[in-house]
């Protein structure tokens, strides 16, 4: 999406020290966005957000909850604002959680830029090109990338 510089992959909302997808406690599987608001505003991360996923659904586990942390109580009115005008165009209850954020644990190394690593030549590729492991992850190139392999290009 334009305006999106990195995207990472992680943990949050739980209160287990140093989670890990094997012992991820309480906590619930998030993507962590970096954006330039001059390119892309938060309310269109939000309808992003909306539009990605089913948020009436009641998820299987904490771990794979629909959530929204917010940073500030900007983000909370917006998020709560876009969440109200959400259940009404779809004529359901949502299943979002609101929270602000705490904590983001990044996941493991190899859950990060997942379809990017997961195609053996393009993997090597972006490996070579960056220094070491966080500055591949960091990568807004290797995003942008995974993002395309994943069908959202």
């Amino acid at each position: 999406m334009p305006g999106v510089i990195r995207t990472r992959v992680g943990y949050c909302g739980g209160t287990t020290k140093n989670p890990t997808y094997e012992q991820i406690g309480d906590h619930t599987e998030a993507i962590q966005i970096d954006f330039d608001p001059k390119q892309v505003s938060y309310e269109q991360l939000l309808k992003a957000f909306a539009a990605s996923h089913n948020p009436c659904r009641t998820p299987y586990s904490r771990q794979y909850m629909s959530a929204i942390w917010h940073h500030n109580a900007s983000q909370h009115t917006a998020a709560k604002s876009m969440l109200k005008a959400e259940e009404e165009r779809r004529g359901e209850k949502l299943k979002t959680e609101l929270a602000p954020l705490s904590e983001f644990t990044l996941a493991e190394d190899y859950h990060q830029k997942y379809y990017l690593q997961s195609n053996r030549l393009l993997k090597q590729h972006y490996r070579s090109i960056y220094a070491d492991l966080e500055a591949f992850i960091n990568s807004t190139a290797a995003a942008r990338v995974n993002g395309y392999l994943g069908s959202n290009g």
